[in-house]
C-alpha cells in the first residue's frame, strides 16, 4: 500500500489532527499511488473552518515521464541501511533507474534537528493533558520510560522559554531546506531516515511505497518533494510502483 503524507506545518492546506498542532498532516494510505493522488485531489483544499489552511493547488500530471525532474537520492542513509535491508534498497534504487529516473547522490544541509523534537512532545503533553491530570494516561498501555505516557508527564515541565526557542530555530531549518530544495524536485529515501525528522518540522511532503520484504515484513521507499508540490515526489513514486510488482504483495497475516 501506499501513503501520502502531504505539505503541513504552521500552515497547511488541510485539516488538523490531536496530537501536535503544528507538526501533525492527514494523509490518505491506499492500495495504489494513483488512488493517494485520487484522494488527495477531493480533500485538498480549506473547508471554511480551519484557519490554518491555505488555499494551495494540487498539480498533479500522471501522465507525464521523469524526464526533466531533478531527483536525488540521500546517499548517506542508504549507505547506513541494516545489511538484511541494503540489497533491497539498492535493487529499488536500480528499478527507479531502470524506470526512467536519472539519480543524484545528495547531502541534507548540517543542520542538528533531533534537539527541536521537545515541541512535538510539549504539543503532544498539551494536547493530552486533560487525560493526564485525571489519571486516564495510567490506563494507557505501553508505561515504559519510551512510551507516550511517560512523555506526556514528563513534557509537561519543558519551560516555555525552550519551547519558543526551538519553534525559532524550527523557522530557520524551515528556510534552510526550503533554500535546499530549490535545486531538486524530489528527494529519494529510506524511511526513518535524517530526512524524516527535518520534513516532520518543515512540511514537506512525502509518499511512501512498499519496495521488498525483510523477514516477512514490507518495507518503504520515500519520495519527498518541494512545499505545495505533491505532484513530483507522486509522479515519481507512481513511474517506480508501475515498474515493480511490490505493491501487488502483501505479509502474511496470521491471528
Amino acid at each position: 500500500m501506499a501513503g501520502l503524507r502531504p505539505t503541513y506545518g504552521r500552515v497547511s492546506r488541510y485539516g488538523a489532527m490531536g496530537l501536535s498542532w503544528t507538526m501533525d498532516k492527514p494523509g490518505p494510505i491506499c492500495r495504489t499511488v494513483e488512488d493517494c493522488a485520487l484522494v488527495l485531489e477531493a480533500i485538498h483544499g480549506p473547508d471554511g473552518k480551519d484557519l490554518a489552511v491555505v488555499d494551495a493547488p494540487f498539480d498533479w500530471q500522471p501522465q507525464l515521464a521523469l524526464t526533466g525532474l531533478r531527483i536525488g537520492y540521500v546517499e548517506t542513509d542508504f549507505e547506513r541501511a541494516p545489511k538484511e535491508r541494503k540489497p533491497i534498497y539498492d535493487q529499488a534504487l536500480a528499478d527507479l533507474r531502470a524506470a526512467g529516473a536519472t539519480l543524484q547522490p545528495v547531502k541534507l544541509p548540517d543542520f542538528q534537528a533531533q534537539p527541536l523534537r521537545i515541541i512535538l512532545e510539549a504539543e503532544a503533553a498539551t494536547a493530552f493533558d486533560d487525560l493526564t491530570r485525571n489519571g486516564g494516561v495510567n490506563q494507557l498501555k505501553g508505561q515504559g520510560s519510551g512510551d507516550w505516557p511517560n512523555s506526556f508527564r514528563t513534557a509537561r515541565l519543558i519551560p516555555a522559554v525552550e519551547y519558543i526557542r526551538a519553534q525559532r530555530a524550527r523557522t530557520l531549518l524551515m528556510h534552510r531546506m526550503d533554500e535546499f530544495m530549490k535545486d531538486w524536485d524530489v528527494l529519494v529515501s529510506p524511511p526513518f531516515s535524517a530526512l524524516l525528522l527535518v520534513t516532520n518540522l518543515t512540511g514537506h511532503p512525502q509518499i511512501v511505497v512498499p519496495c521488498g520484504f525483510v523477514n516477512g515484513l514490507p518495507q518503504g521507499l520515500v519520495f519527498t518533494g518541494k512545499l505545495y508540490e505533491e505532484g513530483a515526489p507522486i509522479r515519481a513514486a507512481m513511474t517506480f510502483e508501475k515498474a515493480t510488482k511490490w505493491h501487488t504483495m502483501h505479509p502474511t497475516l496470521t491471528a
